[in-house]
């Protein structure tokens, strides 16, 4: 597990982070005492987590093959958390060999391990910022010198917007992605929802209040609502295995036990 005697500076380790979370959800290593705590207790309210969060990493990997098949070569993964297996550079250049791909995350533990873990790649940039803070994110000098804004990017927002309370700021945020991309570019967001399950996601959403990360679930109707001058691909939003599956995925009897609503948007 993540070394609690050789921390940067900014690491908190006794505080839970969401980025850390939900690396303890995936089996990695880069969590602390604290984290997994919350992840063991996340695991009691909802027996069903670990397959929620594997069919979140599934729908990510389909979300990036389907824009990279459009001919989409630069990827911006906001709140892009803590590297794990199937990463969006990797499934990016099984289909566009020269994809670039920029990480931004908050949490400087995420911020950190990615770097650690992409070293060298000249193709990718990982960025601490604030995805409600556009401004920053976008004139990144880093950024800017990866990307070319007058070809399509792929804008992923995975299980990141239900940290993000509906408010001005955020309507401001989304609006300011969707006009800095070029038409044909993508948004793929993926967001928990506690529409078939409320007893149980009150519960887990007030754990996650206590950690001082809080989550707010949307349903369908609130999600449609972040794509907002966006043209959804079909079949919609719909819940995470429900969008464009592989041949053989192993699909649930009842698709809303994902507890996740999915989307791809394309910007006309």
């Amino acid at each position: 597990m993540a070394g609690e005697n050789h921390l940067p500076t900014g690491i908190d380790p006794n505080r839970p982070s969401a980025a850390r979370i939900y690396d303890a959800f995936l089996g990695g290593n880069h969590n602390f005492a604290a984290d997994r705590a919350v992840a063991d207790r996340a695991r009691e309210l909802v027996p069903e987590l670990p397959g929620i969060v594997q069919a979140n990493r599934a729908f990510l990997r389909r979300a990036v093959r389907f824009a990279a098949g459009r001919g989409i070569r630069q990827f911006l993964d906001l709140g892009s958390g803590i590297p794990a297996n199937g990463t969006v550079h990797e499934v990016a250049r099984e289909v566009q060999p020269e994809a670039r791909v920029a990480y931004v995350d908050l949490d400087p533990t995420a911020v950190l391990h990615a770097r650690e873990i992409l070293g060298a790649d000249r193709r990718t940039v990982v960025i601490q910022g604030d995805l409600q803070r556009p401004e920053a994110v976008l004139t990144d000098p880093h950024l800017r010198g990866l990307f070319d804004f007058g070809e399509p990017v792929c804008v992923l927002m995975i299980a990141v917007l239900h940290f993000a309370p509906d408010s001005a700021e955020l309507t401001a945020a989304l609006r300011h992605y969707r006009d800095a991309v070029s038409p044909g570019s993508c948004l793929a967001v993926s967001h928990a929802t506690g529409t078939a399950r409320a007893e149980e996601m009150e519960r887990f959403v007030d754990l996650y209040n206590r950690t001082g990360t809080p989550l707010v679930t949307r349903d369908r109707g609130r999600v449609e609502a972040l794509f907002d001058g966006w043209d959804l691909v079909e079949p919609g939003v719909v819940h995470s295995t429900e969008w464009h599956p592989d041949p053989g995925d192993d699909v649930p009897g009842d698709p809303a036990a994902t507890l996740t609503y999915v989307g791809v948007g394309i910007r006309p």
